[in-house]
């Protein structure tokens, strides 16, 4: 755990205890303890099936009964039920540290006590002519949106340190995935206590189905997004199957392509069209012939010229589905050269898309760092570093490189120090952040495979600047 994020949970748990302190002291809890219990384990109820969403993200739909404990307790009992009823079943079973878990219920916690006070101030500043139903039905909304406001800044604030990128590009993912969906809930929540004070607590308990559905529909959108995931994946293994020694490329592309990325500091969005162009990247080879695509001796003129429309063909079949939209210019586009010999269209510069750009140096390292026909001994660590040592020499090191290669490099220094700690290949991410199960960031360096350039047979697909490897 770096020291930013050590401090980042220290600074928002003293902050929520404190708050949750001074709301003790300042607005007691009363005598409704029947409530407060109620709203307790309401909480508890919907926080006990949260959905996972792509980025790792938990969502559950507990806001809505800790806004509605907020409009009929005041600040302390929101800050309450948001601090024991968000306990989730992962937390009793010492799934999660000890500190995720404090830092889980302060984020929460805090920020309830915070829109709880809101709330108050809202309802007493409210014109004494205003219907009183519909002040407290807009200060509840200001005050959710308050509410989720700082919960949103403390969680992407984690993930900004954990998974080394921006925070702005962090909280924008992680209000642009559920936002909208639980702002939405705060008017829930204002007629949820409406009913509990008007008619009683079994009537309530009837508002439990919309919160239900509502956590259906989350868990439907993740299993689409689930399912066209696979279905993307399944059509890149299904063209890397293809070519025996290209088995796996797209998926190890896509792995390197998104290390870089994030060590560029790219998010959002356009870390996600890199994920899946990395994947598809490879997709218009369904439009190149077996005996092109699968020779293994020199290419000739026109075979080449065959090869390369793969960029275009691709782009093309990428462009008929709506969803990858920002996939196309990546697609065709990722072998460009930075000096404009590469192709369809000859761009050069920062005329290529940095998404193309960061998929060309990660298809060319994968390509050179795999066995292939033409080479079937890989560039070795040894070789890479022998060739960066004659760049420095030469004053070229740096020179002139794109951020995307300058970023390869970097993650495979990286590598290689953790190598040099943990034998078994595992990888620490960027930032610090620990993956358990993701294989190292260079896949194509594997133990044994000395390296030997006068043995290695001439590149017979990737000899002029047109061509780029993979």
């Amino acid at each position: 755990m770096s020291t930013a994020l050590r401090l980042l949970i220290a600074s928002v748990t003293a902050a929520s205890v404190a708050a949750l302190a001074a709301a003790i002291a300042l607005y007691p809890i009363g005598a409704d303890f029947q409530g407060f219990v109620f709203w307790t384990g309401l909480t508890l109820l919907a926080s006990a099936l949260p959905v996972k969403f792509p980025r790792g993200n938990l969502i559950s739909v507990n806001t809505a009964p800790i806004l509605a404990s907020m409009v009929l307790g005041g600040p302390a009992a929101a800050g309450i039920v948001a601090a024991i009823g968000t306990t989730e079943w992962r937390e009793l079973r010492g799934r999660v540290p000890w500190y995720g878990t404090v830092y889980n219920h302060a984020a929460l916690a805090g920020p309830a006590v915070a829109g709880a006070v809101l709330y108050e101030l809202l309802v007493r500043a409210a014109p004494a002519d205003i219907n009183v139903g519909f002040a407290e039905l807009m200060a509840t909304s200001i005050a959710g949106l308050a509410f989720f406001a700082l919960n949103s800044a403390a969680v992407s604030a984690t993930i900004a340190l954990r998974q080394g990128l921006r925070f702005a590009d962090s909280l924008r993912h992680y209000v642009g995935e559920a936002g909208a969906k639980l702002v939405a809930l705060a008017p829930l929540s204002w007629l949820m206590a409406f009913t509990f004070h008007v008619v009683g607590w079994w009537a309530a308990l009837l508002f439990m189905l919309p919160l239900y559905t509502t956590r259906e529909a989350y868990h439907r959108f993740v299993e689409m997004r689930d399912m066209f995931t696979s279905t993307v994946r399944a059509l890149a293994s299904a063209v890397d199957a293809r070519d025996k020694w290209t088995s796996g490329h797209s998926v190890r592309v896509q792995e390197i392509a998104v290390a870089i990325a994030r060590e560029m500091r790219v998010g959002g969005a356009l870390l996600e069209a890199i994920e899946w162009g990395g994947l598809l990247h490879d997709i218009g080879k369904i439009g190149v012939r077996d005996a092109v695509l699968l020779k293994e001796d020199r290419l000739t003129k026109e075979e080449r010229i065959e090869m390369n429309q793969h960029p275009e063909i691709g782009a093309k079949i990428a462009s008929e589905v709506k969803q990858l939209g920002p996939e196309v210019p990546i697609i065709r586009h990722h072998h460009e050269w930075y000096n404009g010999s590469g192709y369809p269209d000859r761009l050069e510069g920062e005329l290529i898309p940095l998404g193309a750009r960061i998929l060309h140096v990660a298809d060319a390292f994968e390509a050179m760092t795999s066995a292939r026909p033409y080479r079937l001994r890989p560039f070795t660590p040894e070789q890479d570093r022998e060739s960066q040592s004659h760049r420095a020499q030469d004053g070229r090191a740096q020179e002139g490189v794109p951020e995307p290669r300058k970023s390869k490099e970097r993650i495979e220094g990286a590598r290689d120090g953790q190598q040099d700690r943990e034998p078994q290949g595992k990888a620490e991410a960027l930032g610090g952040l620990d993956q358990p199960g993701r294989e190292a960031l260079c896949p194509g360096f594997r133990a044994g495979q000395a390296g030997d350039r006068e043995r290695r047979k001439p590149d017979a697909r990737a000899q002029g600047p047109d061509d780029a490897p993979g």
